[in-house]
């Protein structure tokens, strides 16, 4: 089993950036594909990006090129920085962890989640 927490959310204006992060316990989540997903009131689950072991980050356009992923395996823990936020960014922010290696885009290939966090983006 691996938990999940994830941290860092807020309110910040548009243009302005926020770093969330996600600290797993339970097991070392070196050889998981780690992957953060936002959440809109009254709209479905959003993929935004899946860091592999192997297969490295791959982003969604929406948020290609103003928010990056690392990942830090000795603190077990997964950051998301988010740059030039926009106030379509609104959102409750998830990361998942997934057993299977590579670019997993889809909520269901995850079989960890946390309990997310909210970022505000005002205009």
């Amino acid at each position: 089993q691996v938990q999940l927490v994830e941290s860092g959310g807020g309110l910040v204006q548009a243009g302005g950036s926020l770093s969330l992060s996600c600290a797993a316990s339970g097991r070392s989540i070196s050889t998981y594909v780690m992957g953060w997903f936002r959440q809109a009131p009254g709209k479905e689950r959003e993929f935004l990006v899946t860091f592999g072991w192997t297969s490295g980050a791959y982003f969604a356009d929406s948020v290609k090129g103003r928010f990056t992923i690392s990942r830090d395996n000795a603190k077990n823990t997964v950051y998301l920085q988010m740059n030039n936020l926009k106030p379509e960014d609104t959102a409750v922010y998830y990361c998942a962890a997934g057993l299977r290696d590579g670019i997993r885009e889809r909520a269901e290939q995850y079989a960890y989640w946390g309990q997310g966090t909210h970022v505000t983006v005002s205009a």
